[in-house]
């Protein structure tokens, strides 16, 4: 019985309009920091034709995680029905993602800013999928 419980963890899905930088960011860190409580997912409502280049190189710097290994720039129809719907901050309305629990983290893209606000960016990010793996654990 145990068994199955563990095999039904919530499934979370970071949701940006193109799923090229913070969505990517948080489903890296959620699989890297949380997939004991978790499965990560992100998507967008647009897409880029790829995951930003900076998200990317920090990402390796900082983590040693290579998301263009990893990931790929996914539109919502390609990802499992989530548990938890969380939107980045950029105003995406998902009306057609039901789900259990839903809320927005409230981000500003880092795209096109220094490193400095986009490891700031990051950051945020990762102490949020911390919280939100204490909030999911029972």
């Amino acid at each position: 019985m145990s068994e199955m419980i563990t095999d039904n963890k919530p499934k979370v899905a970071f949701i940006c309009v193109h799923n090229s930088c913070r969505s990517q960011i948080a489903e890296a860190l959620g699989k890297h920091l949380a997939n004991d409580v978790f499965e990560s997912y992100s998507a967008g409502t647009e897409l880029k034709d790829h995951i930003n280049p900076d998200a990317v190189r920090l990402m390796k710097e900082l983590y040693g995680i290579d998301m263009e290994e990893t990931q790929k720039n996914k539109l919502i129809g390609e990802i499992p029905n989530p548990d938890v719907v969380i939107t980045m901050g950029c105003n995406v309305n998902c009306p057609a993602l039901p789900c259990k629990s839903r809320e927005d983290w409230g981000l500003d893209d880092p795209t096109g800013k220094s490193d400095m606000f986009f490891e700031k960016t990051i950051q945020i990010i990762e102490s949020k999928i911390i919280d939100l793996k204490n909030r999911l654990k029972k």
